[in-house]
């Protein structure tokens, strides 16, 4: 008789919590239960799986109750036999699919599982390929802990014309901090006289609905705009004030930013859906519905495209104006530009390189970054479809990642509580730096000298990059 085991009913909870939003309820579970480790394919898990078996096993307990007086025992039992059968059939179910995804298909016997393996990346970073690890550690006469929030830090991110760095947190508040220029003194920084907090909520402030998840400045350094959990997106000016709140998204705001020029905000939601924001008008341009799972982040390519990721564990390249996720230089219609299916589960954050025509460095080609749950930051040629490099160093989920200003360095934030920083040209980690909790989001500064990073442990971090 097949049965439930007490890591696949930690998936299935931890998976539900991510599809409903309850993204810090996720993290924790995720972190104690170990889910990273687990060997359960996330691919074969489909949208609601939790729910469906309770919805099984009440439909199968209400039958064997008409039938005869049935303990517990029995609807659990079921309930088991159930998520058996539902994995047996998914191994064995013949899942439509192209000839190269056939070929692809590697099945293990020897333990009865099946997993997909795409084309053999090149690994041109991991952390055994580092001869000392001391002298990649960021040492802390480098680093400025910046305290006050009193939940943990979700969001942060550099003016990217001043030394503001906004940080947006669990506490229903937003920060804006004021960094010294040169280098940081450790602590010396934190001090309530150069911090402005932006309230989300009137009177109390542990409201769960009113969490800030996201956050970003325009391109002049003169507006903030904030994600939050209630669904909301807010725009401030640097003085504190609340300049305007836009409302459509029916799940929490998880990701959020705004196009260079700074006439459209563009946001990703739980809901399924990316939307983009006229700012002057002060309403929705476009709503985009094409994912088949909450929209974990969205950046910009330029100033009409852009690229969501999921946790269907999809990225699509997105144009306004367009009802589907197509790229118009291909000369394709009605067709994704690319399916990129390399990560093994969920992809959590994704960046644009700041290189390739029209950037400060148009002699490098624009890579696209992704962050995944699978430990693993990946490149892509966006242009071919085509994976790059894997970025092997973390041991844990990536939740963030982060190009330097000059896309020579790419900064990453993992859940193992540390931060790597990679130097893209000599394919290795160059500088790292270990905190006491788990690294939500990284983010550099306009000059490349300074790294942000926000903790599961309420603080945020400032520290000095120089090679």
């Amino acid at each position: 008789m097949a049965s439930i085991t007490s890591v696949e009913l930690n998936y299935l909870v931890f998976r539900y919590l991510q599809e409903s939003g309850f993204t810090h309820s996720a993290f924790t579970l995720g972190y104690e239960a170990g889910i990273n480790k687990c060997t359960i394919d996330g691919n074969l898990i489909p949208p609601g799986a939790l729910i469906t078996f309770v919805q099984k096993g009440l439909q199968y307990l209400e039958m064997e109750a008409n039938l005869s007086n049935v303990s517990m025992l029995v609807f659990i039992t079921t309930f088991a036999t159930t998520f058996g059968v539902w994995v047996e059939e998914l191994a064995d179910r013949d899942m439509p699919m192209d000839q190269e995804d056939r070929d692809n298909i590697v099945k293990h016997e020897e333990n009865g599982t099946t997993s997909v393996v795409g084309p053999e990346p090149m690994d041109i970073a991991t952390t055994s390929t580092i001869t000392s690890q001391e002298s990649c550690e960021i040492p802390n006469s480098d680093v400025t802990i910046l305290e006050g929030h009193t939940s943990e830090v979700c969001a942060c991110a550099w003016s990217p014309t001043g030394s503001l760095l906004a940080s947006g947190s669990g506490d229903s508040t937003a920060r804006i901090w004021t960094i010294a220029d040169g280098h940081s003194k450790s602590g010396g920084q934190n001090s309530p006289s150069n911090v402005l907090v932006l309230k989300h909520v009137k009177g109390r402030t542990n409201e769960k609905s009113k969490d800030v998840t996201t956050l970003d400045w325009n391109g002049e350094g003169t507006l903030l705009a904030t994600g939050s959990y209630d669904g909301q997106a807010r725009i401030w000016t640097t003085n504190g004030e609340l300049r305007t709140t836009l409302s459509k998204h029916k799940g929490p705001i998880f990701s959020l930013k705004w196009n260079k020029k700074g006439d459209y905000l563009l946001t990703g939601s739980c809901d399924k859906t990316a939307i983009v924001w006229d700012v002057k008008a002060e309403e929705w341009k476009q709503q985009f519905e094409f994912h088949t799972g909450p929209t974990l982040d969205v950046d910009w390519r330029n100033n009409v495209s852009f690229a969501t990721s999921s946790t269907d564990n999809m990225i699509y390249v997105c144009k306004i104006g367009e009802t589907r996720a197509i790229k118009t230089f291909a000369g394709h219609q009605d067709k994704y530009v690319h399916d990129l299916r390399e990560h093994t589960k969920e992809i959590y954050a994704i960046r644009w390189s700041p290189t390739g025509p029209g950037t400060n460095n148009p002699n490098h080609p624009l890579i696209l970054a992704s962050a995944s749950f699978d430990s693993t930051v990946k490149l892509w040629d966006v242009e071919l479809g085509k994976l790059l490099y894997s970025l092997n160093g973390h041991r844990d989920p990536v939740y963030s990642v982060a190009f330097s200003p000059n896309g020579e360095y790419l900064a990453s934030g993992s859940l193992d509580k540390s931060m790597h920083v990679w130097s893209l040209k000599e394919g290795k980690i160059v500088k790292t730096y270990t905190g006491n909790g788990g690294i939500f989001e990284v983010c550099w500064n306009k000059e490349g000298d300074k790294i942000a990073a926000c903790f599961a442990n309420n603080t945020l971090c400032v520290l000095d990059f120089r090679m």
